[in-house]
């Protein structure tokens, strides 16, 4: 697990300096933000039916 994590370590300003553009540097935004973003969506939805599920119980 830590080896998969190294190898997906990413310098996100180092691909920003090197950007064509600006909008190059809105993708790289979106796409470090986006895992984190559908893990919170899992998580909650996670929650979501534990909580019916008890409360239909």
């Amino acid at each position: 697990m830590v080896l998969a994590t190294i190898l997906q370590e990413v310098d996100i300003e180092e691909k920003i300096k090197n950007a064509p553009d600006s909008s190059y540097e809105i993708g790289v935004f979106i796409g470090s933000m986006l895992p984190f973003v559908v893990l919170v969506v899992i998580a909650y939805l996670i929650y979501r039916h534990h909580k019916n599920k008890i409360k239909n119980e």
